[in-house]
């Protein structure tokens, strides 16, 4: 991919979190989901690609979505792009901390193609990267995280989210003296977190969704970490009712039409197949990997991570938009 291509995906970012931000705090994720959505498939229309998007988020909770299979871009390089408009859209309506704006790029066939639905996932940073087997079970995955990295188990740190599905998981950490820090939302930040250099996450566990964690597997391919996956069925995730069947059995339908499995363990690269890559996230609420947007008036500040996976470049850029000079189509959106 060109080298310039970094910088318009930047500002894709940039506009879906200001979008977003118009709604923070205001209770209403779907219009925050929404207003993101619209800005992020404006912008990516006005670059130069060939652009395919091959895996999006918001069929799960019912919200607007760039929709799989939508082709966006004005003509260029045959690309791959898998989307969160806002990874923590309830973090946003209710103004806390750690909602992004995310999209990863890739060359054609680059990412998992897969639904919308519930993904297992394991993620560690550089120093752990081959000694995770999500065939295994957690405990004895983080008992080897921690040999590997040379730490008592009562110094390992692992992010996890805050849901009901997680306490016996979380409940096990903390019996085997394992730090755990449970988060409301946001794995796709939890998940970056353990790639980087002044982190103190050893690893990132949790069951989210599928577009997180293609989106999450970019970054990691991109910083040399390691992470597995597996798709798993709404009935499986959220209990055995009747409705939850019927949703798990489409989702498992959605899977064989678009040869993927369900329930079978997927290594880093074939959720995300090559390290030439580009990551943006921009931070929407104060977070532990962004700061988040600041606004005086028609004067926003955001802050973004640029990665570039071939060369392995990370960028944090921190810039100033005077919203009333953004295009018509877009300043109707964020003012």
């Amino acid at each position: 991919m060109k080298r310039d291509l970094a910088m318009a995906f930047s500002r894709v970012t940039e506009g879906a979190a200001l979008a977003g931000y118009k709604w923070l705090g205001r209770g209403d994720k779907n219009s925050a989901d929404g207003a993101a959505v619209e800005v992020m498939r404006t912008l990516l229309n006005k670059v130069d690609i060939k652009g395919e998007i091959v895996i999006g988020e918001g069929e799960i909770d019912e919200a607007p979505m760039l929709y799989i299979g939508e082709k966006v871009g004005l003509g260029g390089d045959e690309v791959d792009i898998a989307v969160d408009p806002i990874e923590g859209t309830r973090m946003t309506a209710m103004g806390q901390s750690n909602a992004l704006a995310v999209l990863a790029v890739g060359e054609k066939d680059s990412f998992l193609k897969a639904p919308d639905m519930y993904m297992e996932k394991l993620v560690v940073g550089p120093g752990a990267k081959g000694c995770i087997d999500l065939t295994k079970p957690l405990v004895e995955n983080l008992t080897n995280i921690a040999s590997v990295l040379n730490k008592p188990l009562n110094q390992l740190t692992v992010i996890t989210l805050a849901k009901p599905r997680h306490d016996q998981v979380i409940n096990e950490m903390q019996q085997m003296g394992v730090r755990v820090f449970a988060v409301p939302d946001g794995d796709v930040a939890a998940s970056i977190l353990t790639c980087m250099p002044d982190s103190e996450v050893d690893a990132m566990y949790c069951i989210g969704g599928a577009p997180e964690g293609v989106v999450s597997a970019a970054a990691i391919r991109a910083l040399d970490g390691d992470m597995q996956g597996r798709l798993l069925p709404r009935h499986q995730v959220k209990g055995e009712t009747e409705d939850n069947r019927i949703w798990g059995a489409k989702e498992l339908a959605r899977c064989q039409a678009m040869g993927v499995e369900a329930n079978k363990v997927l290594a880093l690269e074939e959720m995300a197949r090559s390290d030439n890559v580009i990551f943006s996230a921009t931070g929407i609420t104060k977070g532990d990997l962004l700061e988040g947007i600041t606004r005086q008036g028609n004067i926003a500040t955001t802050e973004t991570l640029l990665i570039r996976g071939r060369c392995r470049t990370i960028r944090r850029i921190k810039s100033t938009h005077y919203l009333e000079r953004k295009d018509p189509e877009v300043r109707e959106i964020i003012l």
